[in-house]
């Protein structure tokens, strides 16, 4: 039995806020509510904006900050994804080689007992929400993504890390019949699989997520399906994709870009405009669909929620 503790910007799933529904369809769906949809007039107002008819249960996001979220083209068309292609627009006309069907989950590491799952039994054992978050990617762009999942603390409380546990190892599943550019051997984009990490209290702040949705729909296949990381206070190489491992370790791991080129990416990768890309400013970001670039908040605007996780670190040495 699930007990539902909601943090403060959830709203229970049968709150609805009247204004909402006379305000403009785009609003209307924005703020969550596409998880409400009963008639064949809000079938056909999502179809018009290229939204899938949601398929997801889950509690909705309050959205506190009034984030101004981008389209479902937006967020599904413009895509890193090196498994398949390092063109941002032609991901999502490869992605479809990828077969989520059958996929499993491994959990190991310094756990108490080490298991395989497969993903949606996974994701039957937790509560699903609506998280929307702010994505700012290393290369100076950004969106707001409306993800659906659950905590990556849910998930380590499943896992039962041993004390010895410092850390958490995320790794892309490995197979070159689904991904092109795994198949290129040494002359791929990057040395595959590939692997991210995160500290211990970093993977137990309530901000760090695994989705398996936007907009209400199960996870499209450009986006990372079945299940990515978000963290959101971190720049987009951090976000893991389609991951099929996930283990605990008392050192360190290794991250793929770290380990690919030291000099322009560490392990923590937190979003800092006052610490420049060797080869392009930080200070400032271009959000999708927008002409003029805005001011990069420090840790992406969430520094009251992890900034403590940093204090007496030299951020600019941990980059």
């Amino acid at each position: 039995m699930n007990i539902i503790k909601k943090p403060s910007w959830n709203i229970s799933e049968n709150e609805v806020t009247p204004e909402v529904l006379f305000n403009s369809r785009r609003t209307f769906l924005k703020l969550g509510a596409a998880a409400l949809v009963t008639s064949g007039a809000l079938i056909e107002a999502l179809a018009k904006d290229n939204i899938p008819v949601p398929n997801l249960k889950y509690l909705k996001d309050k959205n506190i900050n009034n984030l101004d979220l981008n389209t479902y083209e937006q967020i599904t068309t413009y895509n890193n994804f090196y498994e398949f292609t390092t063109s941002k627009g032609g991901v999502k006309d490869l992605a479809h080689t990828l077969d989520t069907n059958n996929w499993e989950v491994e959990i190991s590491g310094l756990v108490e007992k080490p298991f395989t799952i497969d993903v949606n039994d996974l994701i039957k054992k937790f509560t699903l929400e609506e998280r929307i978050y702010r994505f700012r990617c290393v290369e100076g762009w950004s969106m707001v993504v409306p993800w659906n999942g659950f905590t990556v603390a849910d998930l380590i409380k499943l896992a039962k890390p041993l004390s010895k546990a410092k850390y958490i190892r995320f790794e892309t599943k490995y197979d070159d019949d689904m991904f092109p550019d795994q198949r290129r051997g040494v002359f791929g984009a990057v040395d595959y699989p590939y692997v991210e990490g995160l500290r211990m209290d970093e993977a137990m702040n309530d901000l760090s997520f695994l989705a398996v949705g936007l907009y209400g729909s199960i996870l499209p296949k450009q986006n990372g399906a079945p299940l990515r990381l978000v963290v959101p206070w971190k720049y987009g190489f951090k976000s893991i994709k389609s991951i099929s491992k996930i283990s605990f370790h008392e050192e360190e791991p290794l991250n793929t870009w770290q380990k690919s080129n030291s000099r322009e990416y560490g392990f923590y990768a937190n979003v800092n405009p006052n610490v420049d890309h060797p080869r392009w400013s930080q200070k400032r970001e271009r959000v999708l669909g927008k002409f003029l670039k805005q001011r990069t908040l420090m840790f992406n605007g969430y520094e009251k929620e992890v900034g403590h996780l940093y204090n007496g670190m030299d951020l600019r040495k941990y980059i």
